[in-house]
């Protein structure tokens, strides 16, 4: 601690201030002002983080729903149960108690 304390007070004071006040500024300025700082770096990839899980979470809900449409319409029966819970739809002579 005593090197650097003699290099702060000695000859060269004014240079050395100077230096350890721009480089302070610089960090600062690249770290937070400046359009493309770390800090806004870091936050774009966290957002784009965050949408690519949303769009991986999008293409398996449309996977699911490509399943569920392939199904319904291909087989008559599920498209009838599929209709009767969404719908209320019944068959002829059927008894239907909706609950709400």
């Amino acid at each position: 601690m005593g090197k650097i304390r003699d290099i702060w007070n000695g000859e060269n004071r004014s240079f050395v201030r100077f230096a350890v006040v721009a480089t302070a500024l610089f960090l600062v300025l690249a770290g937070f002002v400046l359009p493309n700082s770390l800090y806004r770096w870091a936050r774009s990839k966290a957002e784009l983080h965050r949408q690519n899980r949303q769009i991986e979470m999008y293409r398996k809900e449309i996977g699911e729903m490509d399943k569920k449409l392939n199904k319904l319409s291909h087989d008559k029966d599920t498209l009838e149960q599929f209709a009767r819970e969404q719908y209320g739809f019944a068959a002829p002579g059927d008894d239907v108690y909706l609950l709400k």
